[in-house]
């Protein structure tokens, strides 16, 4: 496909620039018009030197109009119209006035009398101010839609960008006051090496999260790296109970997601599979193309839906002698998200495997971009499970 050696620019990007470029197409054509005309009725070239006159009348004459009507287009419209219909027949007799003076001293005394070359000049001249008028307003009011209609899609998108920015917030204070609690229980203990190091997981964690934006999008590789240093830090409370299992085909790492969409689903996993469970469980994260779809599974190894908790798993509340306890955001934040971010282009499906335990899958149009901003390489745990 060609590519334009320019950027097109919108015809009423500049809209003084596309006033005076439609005022030189109109009075320029008029002109022409009449000179042709005049000319093909036998009319001497000394006749043009009227048309000439005439045309440079009616452009003066709109421009007065244009700053009158300018004032008028944000009236109520009785003031609108009110006020345009008493200023037309002025603006029109004014017109005709000079021309039909200019005309008699062209004609001298041979020519017709002054009015009755005014009657005969108002028609043609009430004709071209009527149609510059209609044309003036109909081109702005056009323009006033247009940016309306603008200025709702940027509201909309900001509304949909706040929304994002919300759904994700509420993930920090989640993870933070799960995870703060695990650091203070560590210095209860004393067991300060073990705290510090989750701490310095947590820095890296967070610095990471910060440098994206909250309505922006990661690429599976992020993704990834992100879990990663959530997982070391889950790691150091649960041992050998959280094992971890990446399958990432190749050719998905690049792919675009919005940041921190499988943390929760990754906490969820270890909230009701690894944490109730004496052994631990299982946690796979699985990315595969299907189709223009990127599919990505997060499954557990744990109980699944038939505990007493199942409905617990699924909102992200849990209750305590009928109080609620949990902080958690619940899989809603993920389903809310990807609406937000995808309309309904995607797919958010909960599960139960057929060899028992829970899943997630995920599946959206698949898109990437050739060069992203990756953790330090410093910061970046293996991608081995």
């Amino acid at each position: 496909m060609a590519v334009l050696p320019f950027r097109p620019i919108p015809f009423f990007a500049n809209k003084n620039r596309a006033f005076w470029r439609l005022q030189a197409a109109g009075w320029g054509g008029a002109l022409l018009l009449r000179a042709a005309s005049g000319l093909a009725n036998g009319q001497p070239l000394s006749f043009l030197v009227l048309v000439l006159i005439s045309t440079i009348t009616g452009l003066s004459i709109t421009l007065i109009l244009s700053v009158i009507y300018r004032q008028l287009m944000g009236r109520r419209p009785l003031v609108t119209w009110g006020v345009t219909a008493l200023v037309m027949p002025l603006a029109v007799a004014l017109y005709a006035f000079i021309d039909a003076w200019v005309n008699g001293l062209y004609a001298g005394d041979s020519g017709a009398g002054f009015a009755q070359r005014f009657i005969g000049l108002f028609y043609l001249d009430a004709t071209l101010l009527l149609a510059w008028s209609a044309l003036y307003y109909m081109i702005n009011f056009f323009l006033q839609i247009e940016e309306q209609n603008d200025q709702l899609m940027r509201l909309e998108n900001q509304a949909t960008q706040a929304q994002l920015a919300m759904l994700r917030y509420q993930l920090n204070p989640h993870f933070l006051f799960n995870t703060l609690n695990s650091i203070s229980t560590l210095v209860l203990l004393k067991q300060t090496e073990p705290a510090n190091a989750m701490l310095s997981r947590l820095s890296s964690f967070l610095r990471y999260t910060l440098v994206n934006e909250p309505t922006g999008r990661v690429t599976v590789a992020q993704e990834i790296d992100t879990l990663k240093l959530y997982l070391d830090i889950e790691r150091m409370r649960f041992e050998e109970r959280l094992r971890t299992r990446f399958q990432v085909e190749p050719g998905t790492e690049a792919a675009l997601l919005p940041s921190l969409l499988l943390q929760p689903l990754v906490e969820n996993a270890i909230k009701y599979a690894v944490s109730p469970q004496e052994a631990g469980a299982e946690i796979t994260i699985a990315a595969q193309l299907v189709g223009p779809n990127l599919r990505i599974t997060v499954s557990d190894t744990g109980p699944g839906l038939q505990s007493g908790a199942s409905n617990n798993r699924l909102t992200g509340v849990t209750f305590d002698g009928g109080e609620q306890v949990s902080t958690g955001v619940g899989l809603a934040n993920i389903r809310d998200r990807l609406a937000q971010a995808y309309g309904e282009d995607h797919r958010f499906e909960t599960m139960e495997p057929a060899e028992g335990g829970f899943a997630v899958l995920i599946e959206i149009p698949f898109e990437r971009r050739e060069a992203a901003p990756s953790l330090p390489a410093q910061q970046r745990p293996a991608l081995t499970g």
